[in-house]
């Protein structure tokens, strides 16, 4: 009897003294905190006001020298030749591709030929007259509903293939036939680089893969840092004589011996703190011109890295994740907030910052975002999220034209053999 008593009284004190959220007790503590002077916000973005700086300054591009590169360990693309007039002259069509965010995938240029994929993981080759050569999909009827995203590097007569549900494959580059498939305990996130008889490529659990192109057997992986959450952007690596350097989602730079997998050096350009908010940080592709290595992130961070030590030579305030382009001893860079940035590649000075969203209306600009650019010749390119490619003439700072390609999603540009194509989820449109 005295037991439920003595029950009876507790309940009626838990239930009028509660632990939960409405409880006069906690209602007071949290008047207590709110006055609580010295409580900030941890993880406050940084943000900066942009201007226009020098935008009347012209460039000495005279001596510009143009390439006409495609593939490049280490994305070193410089000025790429192309004096098009921007008309359409083909499209190349398959499936709409589904649950895009982005596009960053390039189509495999061989020869005049394109090769790509559709929305269940088809890869297809067209010919220069955008007819289909062959068309062939190694995915089962469960993969193809995951809709696959597919990456490609051409070597001799194949096609190495590594996608977004764990698969990496190789096939004959000239029937699209199977020459081996292997699987990945994770799926990949980043682009592919081949080096000797070896490919590279990084999967969602930050992990550097290196494979065997004859077979696709693995010869070693060096693990970094993880993150609990999928990244915005895809990772990037480069490669500088048996040296291989990637990032990861955190913000490491990691360089490699190729042949080893033995880790070099390595530098966190973040805090311990990134990891709690990797869901919105982005970086650029990393880029070199042998001797450094130039890359950006969204927070307000360009750095340049010595290529041998790892070391920092110096870092400068813009806010860009869009790949920055080298040509002599300048680097140009796209901000997130549409301006183009001219620094000294040397010593990270900006000489020039021009507005390339003057143009649109301030309600409309606050929504857009740049995707990429390409510069052909003395002329920039760059793609925005609401379809349209900009050009500007990259000595006078000028807007020359301004190109409606797409009404949702297209991919950066992408300069090849004298023309320029553009990737959007239906087809890849060329211009000459």
């Amino acid at each position: 009897m005295n037991r439920l008593i003595i029950l009876l009284i507790a309940f009626f004190f838990f239930n009028n003294c509660s632990f939960n959220e409405n409880s006069r007790i906690w209602k007071d503590k949290d008047k207590e905190l709110l006055a609580e002077p010295n409580i900030k916000k941890v993880f406050e973005e940084k943000k900066s006001v942009v201007v226009e700086f020098n935008q009347n300054l012209n460039l000495d591009l005279s001596g510009i020298k143009t390439n006409l590169q495609y593939i490049n360990n280490r994305n070193d693309f410089g000025s790429q030749s192309y004096k098009g007039e921007l008309k359409k002259i083909g499209s190349y069509k398959f499936s709409r591709l589904e649950d895009l965010n982005q596009i960053n995938f390039k189509p495999l240029f061989i020869e005049n030929d394109i090769v790509f994929f559709d929305k269940k993981g088809s890869i297809i080759r067209y010919d220069e007259n955008q007819k289909i050569l062959w068309k062939k999909n190694h995915y089962s009827k469960a993969e193809k509903k995951l809709h696959p995203k597919l990456d490609f590097i051409f070597y001799e007569d194949s096609i190495l293939v590594s996608d977004s549900i764990a698969k990496y494959y190789s096939i004959n580059a000239n029937n699209g036939d199977l020459n081996w498939s292997k699987n990945n305990t994770y799926p990949f996130n980043s682009e592919i680089k081949k080096y000797k008889n070896k490919f590279f490529v990084i999967d969602y659990k930050n992990i550097l893969r290196c494979y065997k192109i004859k077979d696709g057997s693995e010869c070693w992986n060096l693990p970094t840092e993880d993150s609990f959450t999928i990244p915005n952007s895809k990772y990037s690596l480069v490669i500088i004589g048996d040296m291989i350097v990637f990032s990861n989602s955190i913000g490491d730079i990691t360089a490699a011996d190729a042949e080893s997998g033995l880790i070099i050096w390595q530098l966190p350009t973040q805090s311990s703190s990134i990891v709690n908010e990797t869901y919105n940080f982005k970086t650029s592709k990393l880029v070199s011109d042998g001797s450094s290595i130039f890359f950006s992130n969204n927070k307000y961070e360009f750095y340049s890295i010595d290529i041998k030590t790892g070391t920092t030579n110096w870092i400068s305030d813009i806010n860009s994740n869009i790949t920055p382009v080298i040509i002599g001893n300048l680097i140009f860079t796209v901000s997130d907030e549409g301006y183009l940035y001219v620094i000294e590649k040397n010593k990270g000075n900006i000489i020039r910052v021009t507005d390339l969203f003057k143009n649109y209306k301030l309600k409309k600009r606050k929504n857009i975002y740049p995707i990429g650019f390409a510069i052909g010749n003395k002329n920039l390119y760059l793609t925005n999220s609401d379809g349209k490619l900009i050009v500007k003439d990259l000595q006078n700072g000028s807007i020359l034209k301004i190109e409606k390609v797409s009404s949702n999603l297209v991919s950066k540009p992408l300069i090849f053999n004298n023309n320029l194509y553009l990737v959007r989820s239906g087809s890849i449109i060329q211009y000459n």
